[in-house]
């Protein structure tokens, strides 16, 4: 019996145990906007309609998520999502803060975060922020291309993510970053640069969303016209695995690849086109498995008819890939006839061990 362990990638180094927060959503969609971007149309995403919460709507939102908090969860941030929530007028964005806050003060709820635009970061908005219990902001950048952002009609450069994310990290907020692949002017190469650039940023964590025509998007418009072609699938899965690893070869946590499945999206009736699938990450994932699988296969000078593979219990799914399709793939590119897939707690969820019987 030969053992051979690899991991996802040939230089693996562990990601930084932050911890995770049970994170209870309030939608803001649109609100606080200067304009929309052309892949936007925010009602789509979030299902939620542009108007302000109230304060008994977001009561009534946050006591919903609370009764279903897991005991294991034991932080709990509310986040303020879907619109630029520093873009709001100073008295709303003081009531909304304000709002949360009883939960904190009640012993609740732990801290709060929100996410906003690059150009709404400035030290007057900062003062607002930390004059409440804030912990996380998240920045929407998109890209750190200037020609994809002016194509994007975001309104803002890669000099203001520049200036706002030195402006936060000076205030000791947790700083997270989200980028998007597939927009227009957009390729591989600007992306996997976006992804080295917001790098060199150091936030403590990122999410990766591909670009989908949502309807009702000025996206949509130009994808019926033939002046927009997003991408496949497959190429959505392929680049988001190279702008992943970038990140991992930085230590950098990726907390999301792919639109959060809502009842919307799941039903299909808002995309009109582009890389949408309900668990992208997980394919993300498979295919990292599979690309190193083969690569510790044709390390071998030889391989047997029958081989097992060990890996975490939680990325059983993962290795195989999405209807056994990695198992299908790795047999047909080695002519093995059987690969079992065996799970062992005592590996860390992104290794696996491949044992050949000779």
């Amino acid at each position: 019996m030969l053992e051979v362990e690899t991991q996802t990638a040939r230089d693996y180094h562990p990601m930084p145990d932050t911890g995770k927060y049970f994170i209870i959503p309030v939608f803001i969609p649109h609100a606080g906007c200067p304009n929309q971007c052309v892949f936007c149309n925010q009602n789509t995403v979030t299902g939620e309609k542009r108007d302000i919460p109230s304060p008994e709507e977001i009561h009534n939102n946050i006591d919903r998520f609370l009764n279903y908090k897991g005991e294991k969860r034991d932080r709990v941030q509310i986040g303020f999502y879907g619109g630029n929530f520093l873009g709001l007028k100073s008295d709303i964005i003081k009531h909304l803060l304000s709002v949360a806050t009883g939960y904190i003060t009640n012993g609740l709820v732990d801290s709060i975060r929100f996410s906003t635009r690059p150009d709404t970061i400035d030290d007057n908005r900062l003062d607002i922020a930390e004059s409440f219990p804030v912990s996380t902001i998240e920045l929407g950048v998109q890209s750190m291309d200037d020609g994809v952002l002016a194509a994007s009609k975001r309104g803002h450069t890669s000099s203001d993510t520049i200036k706002a994310v030195s402006l936060i990290k000076k205030r000791n907020f947790t700083t997270g970053l989200q980028m998007m692949i597939g927009l227009p002017g957009d390729d591989e190469k600007t992306s996997i640069d976006t992804a080295r650039r917001i790098s060199e940023l150091s936030p403590d964590f990122v999410r990766i969303y591909p670009t989908v025509v949502l309807a009702g998007s000025a996206l949509a418009v130009l994808h019926k016209k033939g002046k927009f072609l997003p991408l496949t699938l497959e190429e959505g899965v392929s680049i988001t695995k190279k702008v992943y690893l970038v990140f991992r070869e930085k230590n950098i946590r990726v907390i999301r690849m792919g639109l959060q499945a809502t009842e919307d999206l799941r039903e299909g009736t808002s995309i009109l086109a582009g890389p949408y699938h309900p668990a992208f990450g997980q394919l993300v994932y498979s295919e990292i498995f599979l690309d190193n699988i083969i690569g510790a296969l044709q390390s071998e000078s030889s391989i047997s008819e029958e081989i097992s593979i060990r890996v975490h219990p939680n990325s059983v799914s993962k290795l195989r890939g999405l209807k056994n399709g990695n198992i299908d793939k790795i047999k047909n590119m080695f002519g093995i006839k059987t690969v079992r897939v065996a799970p062992d707690p005592n590996l860390p969820p992104d290794g696996f061990v491949i044992n050949k019987n000779r």
